[in-house]
């Protein structure tokens, strides 16, 4: 039975809060304000949809010090959830937590009743292609058993592209050498090749693709949007897109700054929580467009400061205050693996640069997008989300 001491649950993404006797289960106090967690069993402990986590650290914005030790320990129904493997690691069924001391609780998007829509709508406009990336289909010859050094799978490619289609001092990563040896183990010796700015071959396939693809990702403070393009012509072949993770961590950029700040892990666990959910993102998008996620090679990203350093896995506690000092000022481009997504090994990803402390990369982005310097009338760029720029 909860007793007379009570104590404060935030729920997060909502923001929701209030004060409970120590006791209380997370539901009840869900229930009271207004929080929506799934529970079709109404807290009987056995359909396993109320599920949520137990934040921790110092959330200086709120005024709280959370830790899963805040809540009651496991119940016999919890344990036996776990053991079956429906109980998520670091979860807790609301039903059967109590409340012990202050608490901040995340409430997955699995969980909640009325889960948010998330959608950013994009407009196209009429733009001259210049790819990156450009495919060439050539047969490479079998090496002459009576040649010296030079005549090995990589150098007779690299000959082919010289001179079947002008593409001399070509570079390879050992990326390459792997699929390169398997494509020529076929009989016609006929591959895709994939060339990066007419210098750097990224990868190879056998026989014909027609087709290589790219990312754009919108790192927001409150959703991730992701567009997946055809790179030869420029269609959008699958949107994307959910709420930012980091949301738990704070609900605006101060906040999430100020939780770097006061817990030394924290920027690297909203580093890995917006790659875990951009991965999800392009994962589900190359499905939705059924391709072979082996030719997404390029990746392009954008996003405010915050959001910038956090995804590059920089220190964002100096953009917290004046002078509001980047750390980088110019495009960033590294491999994909670099940054933790899941594409293959020949994949780049691409951060724009941002502009100042304030304006970020979207805001470049939008500027390439919209050419106001092409305009004779003076525009306006206005972006009211999550922190009103």
């Amino acid at each position: 039975m909860p007793d007379s001491k009570r104590v404060r649950i935030i729920f997060s993404p909502s923001g929701k809060e209030g004060q409970f006797p120590v006791g209380t289960t997370v539901l009840q106090a869900a229930q009271e304000l207004g929080v929506d967690i799934d529970s079709i069993c109404g807290g009987q402990a056995c359909c396993g949809r109320c599920q949520v986590k137990p934040m921790a650290g110092k959330f200086v914005r709120e005024g709280l010090v959370s830790s899963d030790d805040h809540l009651g320990p496991l119940s016999a129904d919890e344990h036996q959830c776990q053991a079956s493997g429906q109980l998520e690691p670091g979860s807790r069924l609301s039903c059967q937590a109590s409340l012990l001391a202050d608490v901040k609780i995340d409430v997955p998007a699995s969980s909640q009743v009325h889960r948010q829509l998330v959608r950013k709508d994009y407009e196209e406009h009429p733009i001259e292609l210049d790819p990156l990336i450009h495919l060439y289909f050539v047969r490479v010859p079998v090496p002459d058993p009576d040649s010296g050094p030079g005549d090995t799978g990589l150098e007779l490619l690299c000959a082919t592209l010289a001179k079947d289609r002008g593409l001399s001092g070509l570079q390879a990563g050992p990326e390459v050498l792997e699929p390169l040896q398997s494509a020529l183990r076929n009989d016609d010796r006929q591959v895709t090749v994939a060339v990066r700015d007419a210098s750097q071959i990224v990868a190879v396939w056998p026989g014909l693709r027609d087709q290589a693809y790219g990312a754009a990702v919108d790192v927001g403070s409150t959703t991730i949007a992701v567009q997946l393009c055809d790179l030869s012509s420029g269609e959008t072949l699958a949107s994307t897109g959910a709420m930012n993770p980091q949301i738990r961590f704070g609900e605006d950029l101060m906040s999430r700054v100020s939780y770097a700040m006061q817990n030394p892990a924290g920027a690297g666990q909203m580093t890995r929580a917006v790659r875990s959910a951009i991965n999800e993102l392009l994962e589900k998008a190359i499905r939705l467009a059924d391709i072979d996620a082996s030719q997404v090679l390029e990746v392009t990203l954008v996003g405010n400061p915050v959001m910038h350093h956090l995804l590059l896995g920089l220190d964002p506690a100096p953009l917290g205050a004046a002078p509001f000092a980047l750390t980088v000022d110019h495009a960033v481009e590294v491999p994909a693996a670099e940054l933790d997504l899941q594409l293959a090994a020949c994949a780049r990803a691409y951060a724009l640069p941002c502009i100042a402390g304030h304006v970020g990369a979207d805001t470049a982005a939008v500027l390439l997008a919209e050419s106001p310097w092409q305009k004779d009338e003076v525009s306006l760029i206005i972006d009211i989300g999550t922190n009103a720029e």
